[in-house]
C-alpha cells in the first residue's frame, strides 16, 4: 500500500476505483467494488501523466501525433495541452507506441498514457480507439484522430500529424456553460455532445488555439476561470 482497486471492465472517468491507503480502507473499497472482477495496482506517485495518438492503416504506415500533456481531477481528464515540449519524452513516448501498432499489426487509431516520474515514462493506460486527450486535433492538427481513423481502417493514405500552432482543450463536465460570452474569440471552437446534463458526465469540450505555447496557456487559464475554477487552483498549486 498505497494502492488502487479498479474494475476489471466498465471503469472509466474515475468510476469504478478506489485509493486504498490502509487496512479500512482496503475493506471498504472491497465493499464500494464488489460483484465484479477486480484488479489492484501500485500506487505510482507521479510527477504529472502525458498520452501520445497514432494511427496504422491496413497498409501498414504509422503516424504519431505530438505529445499531450493532461491535467485529471476526481480522475476525470480537464484539460490537454499540445503539443507538450518534451523532446526525449515525445521520442521515447513515440517509440513505445509504434512499437505496440507494429508488434500486433493494430489498424486505427491507439492511445497510450504514461506516469511522468522523475523524466521516465511509466505506461498507465491504452485505449484501443479516437481518445479524449485528441480531441484537439480536430482544429489544432493538419488531420484530426477521427479522419486518420477512418483512413486507417478504409487502407487510405494517412494524413499528416502536425500540430497547427499551440491547443488547448477543456473538457465541459457536469453542465453546459452558456457559449455566448465565448464565441466572439475566433481560435475558440466550441463542442457540444447533446447529452443529458449530470454529475460528472462529460458533455462538450472546448478547444482554444494560440501561436505560442505561453498564448495558450494564458487563454486556458481564463476559461478555466470561468468553466472549472476548481482545476484552475489545483494548476496554479502545482505550479508554485
Amino acid at each position: 500500500m498505497p494502492g488502487v482497486l479498479k474494475t476489471r471492465r466498465l471503469g472509466y472517468d474515475g468510476k469504478g476505483q478506489a485509493v486504498v491507503r490502509d487496512r479500512d480502507s482496503a475493506f471498504a473499497a472491497f465493499e464500494q467494488l464488489q460483484g465484479t472482477g477486480l484488479i489492484y495496482e501500485e500506487f505510482v506517485p507521479f510527477d504529472f501523466e502525458v498520452s501520445i495518438i497514432g494511427a496504422r492503416s491496413a497498409r501498414g504506415e504509422i503516424a504519431i501525433y505530438p505529445l499531450n500533456r493532461n491535467r485529471h481531477r476526481d480522475g476525470i481528464l480537464r484539460l490537454t495541452r499540445a503539443p507538450w515540449d518534451a523532446p526525449s519524452l515525445q521520442r521515447n513516448a513515440a517509440s513505445y507506441l509504434r512499437r505496440v501498432l507494429e508488434h500486433f499489426r493494430y489498424v486505427g487509431v491507439l492511445n497510450v498514457e504514461f506516469f511522468v516520474r522523475g523524466g521516465r515514462l511509466y505506461a498507465n493506460e491504452t485505449a484501443p480507439r479516437v481518445h479524449n486527450s485528441g480531441h484537439w486535433t480536430i482544429e489544432g492538427a493538419a488531420t484530426s484522430q477521427f479522419e486518420n481513423h477512418l483512413r486507417a481502417i478504409l487502407g487510405l493514405p494517412l494524413g499528416a500529424t502536425r500540430a497547427r500552432g499551440h491547443a488547448a482543450m477543456i473538457n465541459l463536465i457536469g453542465e453546459m456553460p452558456s457559449r455566448e460570452q465565448w464565441l466572439g474569440n475566433r481560435e475558440l471552437h466550441w463542442h457540444d455532445y447533446g447529452k443529458t446534463a449530470r454529475p460528472q458526465r462529460k458533455l462538450g469540450h472546448i478547444t482554444i488555439l494560440g501561436e505560442t505555447a505561453r498564448e495558450r496557456d494564458t487563454a486556458a487559464r481564463r476559461l478555466l476561470a470561468a468553466i472549472d475554477p476548481a482545476s484552475l487552483r489545483e494548476w496554479r498549486a502545482r505550479t508554485r
